[in-house]
């Protein structure tokens, strides 16, 4: 088991964080929506976040310094602040939906309020910052929530018995008129590249070298690859379940006790365990991915050891808990503000791990073939589109 986890852990946190509550939600709503005909979108996002994430940790491996670190002495102080600053905005941001999606699995099964369930679960994020081996605990408690995920989920599909001929008929490669916005929500939720950029930092962390490169790009590519399934298999029992009954869901949780009628509380209460170890791993992930990141942009350094470093964690917990009891969801100025600031930095973190990458400097260090650079201009390509469009959405339309 200890050489297990020696090879394993950035990977499956990176999986952790990017698979929350709203990631859920689109894949839900999707095969709700639309069955199995944008089922085909899920592996693209996988190969365009694997190929980041391959990458993000062959510049981690490489490199005695921190990425940001890299960047600031490539590219000024300016730019690693914008991006250090915009990561810490948007985790802010999204943070209130994984804290009302961990307290709602616990008010919508027992029937009581979202509030303390919210502010114990906070409280609990919090407490494990205070142990000195903190990234061992995130290491275990992601790769936990990333298996409980994984089981209650394909047991859900189990039960809920897709038709697999179907889903082969419509495996078809086509958009559906009326879905493009939600396979522009499938693919930003699936493809994160802010995750990806983490990836540099958490293999740091674990103190990965070169002498195992490939051991930790596979673990890395399992991860992603433990994430596209997770995300199919929830747009599957979407598909499989409620498209039939004409049921819309426009959240994870609505989902699961949708499930209720049809299966049973046991499904509902397999699903909702499984909707937990989403929203509270992601809220543990994307709290330490934006604390990590203002701080080393700030030059407070980035061990997680670091009182600073956790202070900043700590304060993304907070707002998400505050925001979350204060207005019972995520506002929509919050929101906005959010893909405001994605617009923004994802194209910027896609450009500069390119030039980083292909880079004259990296050139010894981090080889790279065909497929991969052109999986990661195509991949870059996809943010820019991304934001041009989420852009068109907010500014003009």
């Amino acid at each position: 088991m200890k050489k297990i986890f020696e090879l394993i852990g950035p990977g499956f946190i990176t999986a952790a964080l990017v698979l929350g509550p709203g990631s859920l939600a689109v894949a839900s709503k999707i095969g709700a929506n639309y069955e199995y005909r944008l089922l085909w979108v899920v592996p693209f996002c996988v190969l365009f976040m694997g190929a980041f994430t391959v990458v993000s940790t062959r510049i981690g491996i490489a490199s005695e310094v921190s990425l940001l670190t890299q960047i600031r002495m490539k590219y000024g102080s300016w730019v690693a602040i914008l991006i250090g600053v915009g990561l810490f905005l948007v985790a802010a941001s999204f943070q209130a939906g994984n804290s009302i999606g961990s307290g709602m699995v616990f008010s919508e099964t027992l029937a009581t309020s979202a509030a303390p369930w919210i502010i114990g679960i906070s409280a609990i994020a919090i407490f494990l910052l205070f142990f000195k081996t903190f990234f061992k605990i995130l290491e275990k408690v992601m790769i936990g929530m990333v298996i409980l995920m994984l089981v209650s989920f394909v047991l859900t599909l189990i039960i809920s018995g897709p038709d697999l001929s179907k889903l082969v008929e419509q495996f078809t490669f086509s958009v559906p008129t009326g879905s493009e916005m939600l396979v522009l929500a499938l693919v930003a939720s699936s493809f994160s590249i802010a995750g990806a950029f983490y990836q540099a930092y958490l293999v740091q962390e674990k103190g990965w070298t070169k002498a195992k490169s490939k051991s930790h790009e596979r673990e890395g590519l399992t991860g992603i690859l433990i994430l596209g399934v997770i995300t199919s298999t929830v747009l599957l029992v979407g598909a499989s379940v409620l498209f039939p009954k004409g049921i819309a869901v426009n959240s994870a949780t609505e989902m699961g006790m949708a499930l209720e009628p049809i299966f049973g509380s046991y499904a509902t209460k397999i699903f909702m365990l499984g909707l937990f170890a989403a929203s509270f791993s992601s809220l543990l992930g994307n709290a330490t991915l934006g604390g990590v990141l203002i701080s080393d942009a700030l030059g407070f350094g980035m061990k997680l050891e670091s009182i600073k470093v956790r202070a900043m964690i700590m304060l993304v917990i907070v707002i998400g808990a505050t925001v979350a009891i204060v207005f019972g969801n995520l506002p929509i100025e919050l929101i906005v503000l959010a893909q405001s600031l994605t617009i923004i930095v994802s194209p910027l973190i896609g450009l500069l791990l390119l030039l980083i990458a292909f880079g004259k400097s990296a050139k010894n260090e981090i080889e790279l073939g065909t497929g991969l650079r052109a999986l990661l201009i195509l991949g870059w390509l996809v943010l820019l589109f991304l934001a041009l469009t989420n852009g068109y959405n907010i500014f003009i339309k």
